[in-house]
């Protein structure tokens, strides 16, 4: 994994707007060439974001989740044993208590309107094993066509966290929790390896680590301890024979426009975050409720040798960040963890979900825009170049 050695280097988490060619996808009974067609759509697609974060200045780029519905649901789709139960709802418990605090917010809030009713349950009724082999193998060749343009950089491909997975699941099939939990690690590390045996730098998305806090510590800090632990175990098994220079870690707080007042603190995190066998750690920290949390690395430190990707653009504001800003922001991570082991990233993805759009795409660009720029000013004042 590159370090900023020379300068600032520049990255963001994953999700970008998608075109509208690929917001879609075929039916399951579509004919061949309505797939061939989506396929060929997706090629394209993925090309044509390579080159324009490439053209931006990104350092370290991805395929912007082109090829998944959506940061962590796209996994139900390359796994066995879920069922989904329309009928059957779930509480959002990641939500935590802000269902509460703001229902009116949530009532009449067209972008989460299941917040109070619950979501349909992904039940688990059997085996887990993984069947996506040929969908991951499909984003990676397209990845890989579309970055072999560009040999100078680094690329990163992303995939999610047993924590993450099935965040609505109810298990009803393993005789205990962390049968269940160790069924869906040994299921996604078959992806991880397909994606490290690619070249590529492994990403594993962690928002429901952060998100369940709330909700699970009104049960005691020991319940939501217990929890979290046997995550991460997990996600470590999962892991176990790819290089940590090859993985980062990215824990966020859901890119929902909602108060976030029931969003962990980030000094309960740190703990699990640091044991997770990654050499990057990524997180949020240009959001108005996370910026001040830079103060947190200051006093809890950053092992030794790792790297810190936090975000100095964000996702939740329409507003695109002044250069200035971002070399601010880059700065006092500087001051925490090192020169080279700071990469600029941005808080989380601008599109969770296919069909979602966090901003307008012009305005994700230009946020970009302003990131690299903002790398720049900063690298001049550290490496006078």
């Amino acid at each position: 994994m590159q370090r900023s050695e020379t300068r600032f280097l520049t990255t963001h988490t994953g999700s970008l707007i998608r075109p509208d060619a690929v917001v879609g996808k075929p039916p399951p009974d579509a004919d061949a060439s309505a797939r061939a067609d989506n396929d060929h759509a997706l090629a394209v697609a993925v090309a044509d974001v390579v080159g324009r974060q490439r053209d931006v200045g990104l350092d370290v780029v991805n395929d912007g989740e082109f090829g998944k519905s959506s940061w962590s649901a796209y996994v139900l789709e390359r796994i066995s044993g879920f069922e989904v139960q329309p009928d059957r709802l779930k509480p959002l418990d990641w939500l935590g208590r802000d269902r509460e605090r703001f229902s009116g917010f949530f009532t009449n809030n067209p972008e989460l309107p299941v917040a109070l009713t619950g979501a349909p349950a992904e039940v688990c009724v059997g085996p887990i094993k993984y069947t996506g082999l040929d969908q991951v193998n499909r984003d990676l060749a397209n990845l890989r066509a579309a970055s072999a343009r560009y040999p100078d950089g680094e690329v990163f491909f992303t995939s999610v966290a047993p924590a993450s997975t099935a965040y609505q699941g109810v298990n009803e099939y393993y005789g205990s929790e962390e049968e269940y939990i160790y069924a869906i690690a040994d299921a996604l590390r078959q992806e991880y390896l397909a994606i490290h045996q690619a070249g590529f730098i492994l990403q594993v998305d962690d928002a429901v680590l952060a998100n369940m806090y709330d909700y699970l510590v009104e049960q005691g800090e020991q319940t939501y301890r217990h929890w979290a632990q046997l995550r991460v175990e997990a996600l470590n098994h999962a892991l176990a024979g790819i290089p940590e220079d090859r993985i980062r870690y990215h824990v966020c707080f859901g890119s929902w426009h909602v108060p976030h007042v029931a969003d962990a603190p980030l000094d309960a995190l740190l703990p699990f975050i640091r044991q997770v066998r990654a050499g990057a750690y990524s997180v949020e920290a240009a959001n108005p409720r996370h910026e001040w949390e830079w103060e947190v690395w200051e006093k809890a430190g950053v092992p030794d040798g790792k790297i810190l990707i936090p975000g100095v653009i964000t996702h939740h504001t329409t507003t695109v960040e002044h250069p200035q800003l971002v070399a601010q922001r880059l700065e006092r991570f500087v001051r925490i963890a090192g020169r080279q082991n700071v990469i600029g990233g941005a808080d989380c993805g601008f599109a969770q979900a296919a069909a979602i759009k966090r901003t307008h795409p012009e305005v994700m660009w230009a946020k970009f825009e302003s990131l690299v720029a903002g790398a720049q000013i900063a690298s001049q004042r550290f490496w006078g170049s």
